[in-house]
């Protein structure tokens, strides 16, 4: 525990302004914002300017090993760093002239000279491999000095040439991003922006760095709202999400029952019943589930009830008058209309009772014996037409006007 919470004094050092800061070990300086100094680099001594004065970090964030602070710069240090100065841009047009006559399809970007003036850095931007070996032999003859030349991409560019971008206000990378971080189309997808190269792209022709700023507020965002197409129950009723507002936290719904209103709701006015577009495979949503409009059952409307006067209910086992001054609620008056229906449906219980009757009987009567062979019973056929004879001669004798044949036998 206690090496984890240990901590390094530190100060913050830029070489040029808007470049990346790093950590040095001020010793026991006492420094402040804005003051030049003279560090310790793997190349050598070199001229900084310090972006935060003395300050304590955790010990797992310094990258070993931690160069220190030599001095702070005297007026010698400063004439120096200003014929510096003129040296690059001294050396920045020799190299332009050198590359035109040459024919080198490069792009000189900046020019850098180191404090003790012992080596001149050059920067370019090329679409391919370039062979700048002459270039080098030329340079190394002007300026008798040692040469190097390093290729870097379009956002190193921008960030050391600096400009305005399509917000007006300075490159971001050129004002106080330290690193580049990545960014993708993901983004742009996520924050619902044009998907137009021109629009979402900044002057290096990457696409902007502010795209990751408001990512993660998005993202936080999406996991609050419901998806496009998904079908939501609200206090008007249910619908469908035609749109999703996700700075406005609201959403437009298409009403089920009228789909020519479009109506606006909060996200917490909302219950989500099916999340994103409808699949094949998905169970239909029951018509009585609206949590919010119906209280977990959709709210019908009922049908109104016509009420009845008490004298007109006559109760079949009741022993009592139906209502006050009736003595005997046979001697109630029925309307007429009452005692038709309940005459049709007595005759529609007895023709129904008729036909269960007949059928039951037609169950127990006993299949007749089939005729027998004619060389058997050479009478067969005689004895048949008798047989026929007899019962259609009985069948009229007991016919009785709408009755049935085997309800009288």
């Amino acid at each position: 525990m206690e090496e984890t919470n240990k901590t390094v004094q530190v100060v913050d050092i830029q070489f040029r302004p808007g470049q990346k800061v790093y950590y040095f070990d001020p010793g026991k300086l006492e420094l402040h914002t804005g003051d030049h100094v003279i560090i310790d680099t793997a190349r050598g001594p070199e001229f900084g300017i310090c972006a935060s004065g003395n300050h304590s970090i955790p010990e797992r964030d310094v990258v070993s090993p931690l160069r220190p602070v030599i001095r702070i710069a005297s007026a010698q240090d400063e004439r120096c760093v200003e014929d510096n100065r003129k040296k690059e841009q001294q050396a920045f047009d020799v190299c332009l002239q050198k590359i035109a006559e040459q024919g080198l399809d490069m792009q000189l970007v900046s020019v850098e000279c180191s404090f003790d003036g012992s080596k001149l850095l050059f920067f370019f931007t090329a679409d391919e491999r370039v062979d700048f070996r002459e270039l080098v032999k030329s340079l190394a003859s002007a300026f008798h000095t040692r040469i190097e030349l390093r290729q870097i991409g379009v956002r190193d560019k921008a960030k050391m040439v600096g400009g305005l971008g399509i917000c007006g206000r300075p490159f971001c990378c050129a004002s106080f991003l330290d690193d580049f971080q990545p960014v993708s189309i993901k983004m742009a997808k996520t924050q619902n922006l044009s998907l137009n190269p021109t629009k979402i792209s900044g002057t290096c022709g990457r696409l902007m760095c502010c795209l990751k700023y408001e990512q993660f507020a998005y993202e936080d965002l999406l996991r609050n709202a419901p998806k496009a197409e998904s079908f939501v129950d609200t206090p008007e009723g249910r619908g469908t999400v035609i749109e999703v507002d996700l700075l406005r936290q609201r959403v437009k719904v298409r009403m089920e029952d009228e789909p020519e209103v479009i109506q606006v709701f909060r996200n917490e006015e909302i219950a989500i019943l099916r999340s994103g577009k409808a699949k094949k495979n998905d169970p239909p949503i029951p018509a009585d589930l609206a949590p919010i409009s119906g209280n977990g059952k959709r709210v019908r409307k009922e049908e109104p009830v016509r009420s009845m006067p008490l004298d007109s209910i006559k109760f079949r086992y009741s022993e009592e008058p139906v209502a006050e001054g009736v003595a005997d609620p046979e001697e109630a008056e029925v309307p007429e209309e009452t005692a038709a229906s309940a005459k049709k449906n007595n005759r529609r219980r007895n023709k129904n009772r008729g036909n269960r009757e007949q059928k039951v009987q037609e169950l127990k009567t006993p299949a007749e014996p089939k005729p027998q062979d004619s060389a058997a019973d050479p009478e067969g056929e005689n004895t048949k037409k008798q047989n026929n004879h007899h019962r259609r001669h009985h069948y009229r004798r007991h016919k009785k006007p709408g009755g049935n044949a085997n309800n009288a036998q």
